[in-house]
């Protein structure tokens, strides 16, 4: 016996039971607690010099994740608007899009899919940069960092 449940919401969360009669045992039960969690992202805020390399981790809670075997993309929002900047599918090579807000020749991929900006400009000031991890074909953990662009 199996219960589908469709359209999860938080609202689902709690304890279900399952318990049917058997001959000549008696009733049995089962019961198991689920717990459904929204979406969650993370916010950060990264403080850099101008003209200095700023490098931004993709999760930064979840260092120890291998993200090879997952699809992943980092945005760039401003004004309420978000630009795709990269995105890598796994084990394959990054694929940087066209951008109108970054040079292409300043934003790169590093390690562990951080992202990588140099030389930050003034314009970086207030951009907000996020990573999507596609874990699952409706998982997606989220991560962006709020940059703040300092004169010397």
């Amino acid at each position: 016996w199996a219960l589908h449940l469709k359209n999860v919401t938080v609202s689902l969360s709690g304890q279900y039971e399952c318990s049917f009669a058997t001959y000549p045992y008696g009733t049995k039960a089962a019961k198991i607690r689920l717990i459904v969690k929204a979406e969650e992202e993370q916010h950060y805020v990264k403080e850099v010099w101008l003209n200095q390399t700023l490098e931004i981790p993709c999760l930064e809670d979840t260092t120890s994740e291998n993200f090879s075997n997952y699809p992943l993309k980092w945005l760039v929002g401003e004004n309420g608007r978000k630009e795709e900047l990269v995105t890598k599918e796994p084990f394959c090579p990054a694929v940087y899009r066209n951008s109108s807000t970054l040079d292409r020749q300043r934003v790169h991929l590093g390690l562990n899919n951080s992202l990588k900006i140099f030389p930050t400009k003034v314009a970086d000031d207030g951009r907000v940069f996020s990573c999507h991890v596609l874990y699952h074909p409706e998982r997606v953990q989220k991560s962006s960092t709020t940059v703040r662009v300092f004169g010397k």
